[in-house]
């Protein structure tokens, strides 16, 4: 799979892992619900339940800005549908109310319409993509 293609395998799936690391190494994964805006993705601190709002997530940008998504299918009937695509790149958290969160925020509220009645109030993460790669069991 070339990068044009991972890219655009990853812009049609609906949820990706998030993959952080913290300031002592140790990894952390989340699944995410995102917009992709040219070789930029967005995440949005939204409103479902949350243990607390100080997010591993967030502190481990601050520490390690270095990032990488991972989006797949997988079909338990029918392996020739399997697909993966890892995103890697470098993460930066916009803070609610600057331009780029607001833009993001409309991205996400235009893909999913949960977010169309109640759009994500907290920080963006905004992940500047440096590499795509990807695998698929159908050529």
């Amino acid at each position: 799979m070339t990068a044009s293609q991972a890219r655009e395998q990853f812009a049609s799936a609906r949820v990706a892992r998030l993959a952080t690391v913290d300031e002592h190494g140790r990894p952390h994964l989340v699944p995410i619900v995102f917009a992709l805006d040219s070789e930029r993705v967005y995440h949005a601190v939204d409103h479902k339940p949350k243990r607390t709002t100080a997010l591993r997530r967030l502190d481990n940008i601050a520490a390690n800005p270095s990032v990488s998504l991972l989006a797949d299918e997988y079909d338990d009937d029918d392996w020739t549908r399997l697909w993966w695509v890892r995103a890697d790149g470098i993460a930066r958290v916009l803070q609610p109310g600057c331009d780029e969160s607001g833009s993001a925020i409309a991205l996400l509220r235009d893909r999913y319409a949960q977010y169309r009645d109640a759009p994500p109030s907290g920080p963006v993460v905004a992940i500047d993509v440096e590499r795509w790669t990807g695998w698929r069991a159908a050529a």
